[in-house]
């Protein structure tokens, strides 16, 4: 019998995807030879997860000694976990009760008893909860609090900021809040504009039904925003917010012409409408880097924006180094928010720059001793080198015999060895959880003894009081580094640094766009290199090859830092997002930037996040191999205003 798998798109939308990465390098070095039981064992997680229940019923019986009998019974039981018997469902949490799949179940089960409103259950569950990270739970939470007649306003509007998670469980909690008078007119239109910004359609237009409008006026709004916008505001309050909606669609294509239609129907507009109108047009023309941003932002203080664009209203100011506006944006962002470290950072230098410099120093001193990004920046702003401390005291062979003898951490290790590297991860990940610093030091240890560096990164960085820089900052494969960079005269610990990000030490590491091994080279651009370097014999099939990836990824690195005017800011970002992005990026600037406004202001998330972290990397990779102070602003530079002259880049992709 083949069971509907609603369930299973249920679980995968909430975040219970189990995503399998390839076979780790310390794995396929022990010549791992995958078992018929192992082979068993995948194929159950496989039919499992597509709702199989007879296929899942087969093959747990043959697995009845397989070693981790907790994840067979897991998929067991997964794809009818909406039919079994409450009764199995919670022989199975005491079982394995304190285990990484107990939690992993309850968490699936939560969904299911939310969806089916049986609070009493739920709320008793919820409790036990452990990790707490799905926000679809988080909003069963609160409803069933609000069906109990308590206020959860507060608490709803402080977890629905991003509508790309919320599932069915957070528009029914934006449903019942505001039949219960709980949001008004106001909150519910704020989430429409939410999920219209995020692409979240569907969702837009199911809430439509909250509001005075229609479903079909939104859609028109969404999806034929001009129309809306000639006709303008007429009388019912929807006819306002619809064309709020209509002006941020129009805003990412046409920006001139969004903004004649506002000034057209300003006078019939609220202030606080008109503030949220010119957000509409300011967020996309900040993403594009647009020199008119800051003036779109100036008219947009003092009403309810998304995190988005709070976070681009201070990005468009620090383009143009108007610090008090970088101040006074960060000041006006959810106190939440403000905790961020970029915005810690920010705040301290605009405080710096405009005369407060006492008030400067205590932000950066709040940042002080962090590793990140922005913790070095503070610490040089306070006039401190970036240096390595002392290791600490190796770790006894007893204490990593105990690490050894863990049994969460060997079970990650037998879900490594098959492949199954989301479960390894959470497997290991569990077991870090309370641990002290000594343990966490003999737990890295024991990953650096069997050749699994990124746990020993993962559980090094977890170390607060004896950290140990060389589990941190780990570099393998050294004599082929060498010969890789050395000849090119590139810079050594850049490439560890862009490893550890990309790969984090993981040799058959594949992404889900299909780049390979420690460097993750595309297959186009290793037949380029290859074939640019004359690399004989080369094809797709030795891209995990270690000696190869590096040769071919440290020989691209430098073709982009060569063909970037030797910044390594611009040269990062260009490996992540392509050599034209930054060179676009670039030429939007009026007058040179340091490299660390330059990198928080690039447009793509995904490569903002990896400029900052690989050079943040990079200055804690010189300092080891150099063992002398270095400087992260230095590193980072300035960044030149520049035509995109997009001739240069001739064939390189």
């Amino acid at each position: 019998m083949k069971k509907t798998t609603w369930i299973a798109s249920l679980l995968l939308m909430a975040g219970a995807s189990l995503v399998t990465l390839a076979v780790p390098a310390y794995a396929a070095k022990r010549d791992m030879i995958i078992s018929g039981a192992d082979s068993d064992f995948i194929a159950l997680r496989e039919v499992a997860l597509r709702g199989e229940i007879a296929a899942a019923g087969q093959l747990a019986d043959k697995l009845a000694q397989y070693p981790v009998q907790s994840y067979v019974q897991y998929y067991r039981l997964y794809p009818r976990l909406i039919s079994a018997p409450e009764g199995e469902i919670r022989d199975f949490l005491t079982k394995y009760a304190g285990t990484a799949i107990a939690d992993r179940l309850r968490n699936d089960w939560l969904l299911l008893l939310g969806r089916a409103r049986i609070w009493r259950t739920f709320d008793e569950q919820y409790a036990q909860f452990v990790l707490n990270d799905d926000t679809q739970v988080k909003c069963y939470a609160l409803l069933s609090r609000l069906t109990k007649g308590e206020n959860v306003a507060a608490p709803a509007r402080e977890l629905l900021l991003q509508p790309n998670q919320y599932g069915l469980a957070c528009a029914d909690l934006i449903s019942n809040l505001s039949r219960e008078k709980q949001f008004g007119n106001d909150d519910v239109w704020h989430q429409i504009r939410l999920a219209s910004e995020y692409g979240q359609i569907s969702l837009s237009r199911r809430l439509a039904g909250l509001t005075d409008a229609t479903e079909k006026n939104l859609a028109l709004a969404i999806d034929k925003p001009l129309p809306v916008l000639e006709r303008g505001i007429v009388a019912p309050r929807a006819s306002h917010d619809l064309f709020i909606i209509a002006l941020g669609r129009v805003s990412r294509d046409d920006p001139n012409k969004a903004i004649k239609a506002l000034t057209k129907v300003a006078s019939r507009l609220t202030q606080d409408e008109q503030a949220l109108a010119w957000a509409q047009i300011a967020l996309p023309a900040a993403r594009q880097l647009s020199r008119e941003a800051v003036s779109y932002w100036d008219k947009t203080w003092g009403v309810n924006l998304s995190q988005d664009a709070y976070q681009w209203r201070v990005r468009s100011a620090l383009r143009i180094a108007d610090w008090a506006m970088v101040d006074k944006a960060i000041e006006s962002m959810p106190a939440e928010l403000q905790k961020d470290s970029a915005w810690v950072y920010w705040r301290g230098r605009a405080a710096q720059k405009i005369g407060r410099a006492e008030e400067a120093q205590k932000y950066f001193q709040s940042l002080s001793g962090q590793t990140s990004f922005y913790g070095l920046l503070a610490t040089e702003e306070l006039g401190q080198k970036i240096m390595v401390p002392e290791r600490p005291l190796a770790s006894k062979p007893e204490e990593i015999a105990e690490a050894a003898a863990n049994m969460g951490f060997r079970n990650a290790f037998r879900f490594f060895d098959i492949g199954m590297r989301f479960e390894g991860n959470r497997e290991w990940n569990w077991q870090l959880r309370g641990l002290n610093e000594r343990q966490l030091l003999a737990a890295a240890e024991f990953a650096r003894q069997s050749d699994v560096l990124d746990r020993m990164v993962t559980t090094a960085d977890r170390s607060r009081t004896e950290p140990d820089y060389t589990h941190r900052y780990p570099s393998p494969h050294d004599d082929i580094m060498q010969t890789a960079t050395q000849p090119i005269g590139l810079d050594k610990a850049w490439v560890y640094g862009l490893i550890r990000q990309e790969s984090r030490f993981v040799n058959a590491a594949r992404s889900h766009v299909g780049a390979s091994g420690l460097m993750q080279i595309m297959p186009a651009t290793a037949n380029y290199v290859a074939r640019k370097i004359g690399m004989a014999g080369f094809t797709l099939d030795n891209l995990n090859d270690t000696r190869v990836n590096i040769t071919l990824g440290t020989q691209y690195l430098n073709m982009v830092l060569n063909n970037l005017g030797g910044s390594q800011t611009l040269a990062t970002a260009a490996y992540n997002a392509g050599p034209g992005r930054p060179r676009l990026w670039r030429s939007s600037l009026d007058k040179p930037v340091e490299g660390a406004i330059f990198a928080e202001t690039i447009p793509f998330s995904e490569t903002r996040v990896y400029v900052k972290s690989v050079l943040a990397n990079a200055t804690w990779y010189a300092a080891l191999f150099e063992n002398k102070p270095q400087s992260l602003k230095a590193r980072l530079g300035q960044v030149t205003p520049k035509e995109a002259d997009l001739a240069e880049l001739g064939d390189l992709p």
